[in-house]
């Protein structure tokens, strides 16, 4: 298992790291739409498991998403992020607390569809970001991945106090919130010791717009963001009775297993970033 996942980790950087840093945009908007129509087969596949119809769904949204975005290139940005975020903040972040609908429901139907918008303002997020620079995206990725590790670290060594048992019964408050006081000093260092190097990255552009008070209030929100993410797609699964969203990236799950902390955060530091 550890060998295909490191297998299945080298090919997507193969792939993803030439993409971002060759400015060839066809290439990245083919990469973009691969992964966005996998992520809505697999949101869809998680709200009506076994439904066949999944794949044409997911195929109607991906030709839609890449003629809206790539072809005519139309729609205001901010707009899509400003969903995002309130999606995340008024529906999907209390369901945590107040539970899913059942399966085979009207508001499960409805749900599916929020969720698969707010996928839609995720990869938005994607394509301002990169368009702006590949080193700001990059550096919006690294928060939330630096988040997640230090909070499996901080978990393993200090977790005591489950964060959401009935959800995610690994997840500590010691992990979360050990994460997220590295990622902040993580943060900090960047700022203080990257120099031009760094200059670039959402860190940096945080700190000098809204100082430090700013930057710490914008991480300790982005971490905050990342856990919900997280928590939201293990709670979809632990309902659809899956222990992965499918089986499309070996020894990892699906792609939603790979960006569910990102869905809520990429639209969120994207409407940061147009404030800067």
């Amino acid at each position: 298992m550890l060998k295909t996942r490191i297998l299945t980790a080298l090919v997507l950087l193969a792939v993803l790291l030439p993409v971002l840093y060759s400015n060839n945009y066809t290439a990245f908007a083919v990469v973009a739409c691969v992964f966005f129509g996998a992520a809505i087969w697999e949101c869809f596949r998680l709200f009506n498991p076994g439904a066949r119809s999944a794949i044409l769904i997911a195929g109607a949204w991906t030709l839609a998403f890449a003629y809206a975005f790539f072809v005519r290139e139309q729609g205001n940005p901010t707009f899509w992020f400003g969903i995002g975020v309130l999606l995340w903040a008024l529906r999907f972040a209390p369901t945590l607390k107040f539970g899913l609908p059942p399966l085979s429901s009207t508001p499960n139907t409805l749900l599916s569809l929020l969720y698969a918008i707010s996928l839609v303002a995720c990869f938005v997020a994607i394509v301002y970001l990169f368009n702006y620079s590949a080193v700001l995206l990059l550096s919006v990725l690294a928060i939330v991945w630096a988040a997640d590790i230090f909070a499996y670290v901080c978990g393993k060594t200090f977790g005591k106090r489950k964060l959401a048992p009935s959800i995610s019964p690994g997840k500590s408050w010691e992990g979360a919130i050990g994460g997220g006081l590295v990622t902040l000093v993580l943060a900090a260092c960047t700022v203080l010791f990257g120099g031009e190097a760094f200059a670039g990255t959402f860190a940096v552009r945080v700190q000098a717009g809204l100082g430090w008070l700013g930057l710490f209030a914008v991480i300790a929100l982005i971490v905050v963001a990342s856990v919900v993410g997280d928590l939201f797609e293990s709670q979809l699964k632990r309902r659809a009775g899956a222990k992965d969203s499918s089986n499309l990236l070996p020894g990892h799950g699906g792609v939603l297993d790979r960006i569910d902390a990102l869905v809520p955060v990429l639209p969120l530091a994207a409407l940061i970033a147009t404030w800067l």
